[in-house]
């Protein structure tokens, strides 16, 4: 156990010693705090690991690998990981306004177009996004 997680442990003693003290009227603001806590510290986690992720690519192209924007890169971490995070994340507000707009029938439609653009990002095979290598022409023409 680490540094942080001992930190996050003692955070939640403190948590529920408040809790026995000021009793059930504060518990949904003392479960939001700890939670933000959490929260932050998840952040704090992704952060590190893409820093940590976006450097090793940047070590790769140094070193005479992949370009950035290249194949590689399009299957890496970033590349199958950032779409489906921002989908999560947009797929909460657009269930909101789709549900709240037209009802069953909006929640639908919006699930419908969230796992339309995932599975067309999972498949790649769209013309504009062919490999070039595969013809034997790196210029493009």
């Amino acid at each position: 156990m680490d540094a942080r997680d001992k930190e996050l442990e003692k955070e939640l003693a403190a948590t529920l010693d408040a809790r026995r003290e000021l009793g059930e009227d504060y518990d949904a603001a003392l479960v939001e705090s700890f939670l933000e806590k959490v929260e932050q510290r998840l952040d704090t986690t992704v952060d590190r690991r893409v820093r940590r992720q976006l450097a090793e690519q940047q070590m790769v192209v140094a070193r005479g690998g992949t370009r950035p924007g290249g194949r590689d890169a399009e299957h890496g971490f970033g590349g199958r990981y950032g779409v489906a995070v921002v989908t999560l994340v947009l797929a909460i507000p657009l269930s909101a306004i789709g549900a709240s707009h037209a009802g069953l029938p909006g929640l639908l439609v919006t699930w419908l177009g969230i796992v339309g653009v995932s599975t067309a990002h999972a498949s790649r095979r769209w013309p504009w996004q062919r490999d070039r290598r595969s013809t034997g022409d790196e210029s493009g023409a």
